[in-house]
């Protein structure tokens, strides 16, 4: 299986194709949103990277792939810039996970 990359910016591309990994680069919902279609309906690619800003276009969408499709696995990365996550993010989700705080 492949893994493909959705991103915002040429950083982020050129250091996946560098890691052998191909992507588009989009700017817009609609161009996001077109490229995880084609992305989809391809039956090799098994992994789908997006960066954090371009999930950020459609959440809803990306939960409702997680949810109600097997495969491709999408995953949330990080552009150049770094997260634009709170820095106990992870926590913050195994705690909802256990249903305790730790």
């Amino acid at each position: 299986m492949k893994m493909f990359l959705i991103s915002d910016n040429i950083d982020t591309k050129i250091g996946m194709r560098l890691a052998g990994i191909d992507g588009v680069i989009v700017h817009s919902r609609e161009e996001a949103l077109d490229a995880l279609k084609k992305t989809m309906a391809d039956k090799d690619i098994g992994i789908i990277l997006i960066t954090e800003l371009v999930s950020a276009m459609f959440p809803d969408v990306i939960s409702d792939i997680r949810l109600n499709y097997s495969r491709p696995l999408i995953v949330e990365i990080p552009d150049r810039h770094g997260t634009r996550r709170r820095p106990d993010y992870i926590m913050e989700i195994i705690n909802e996970a256990i249903g305790i705080k730790l």
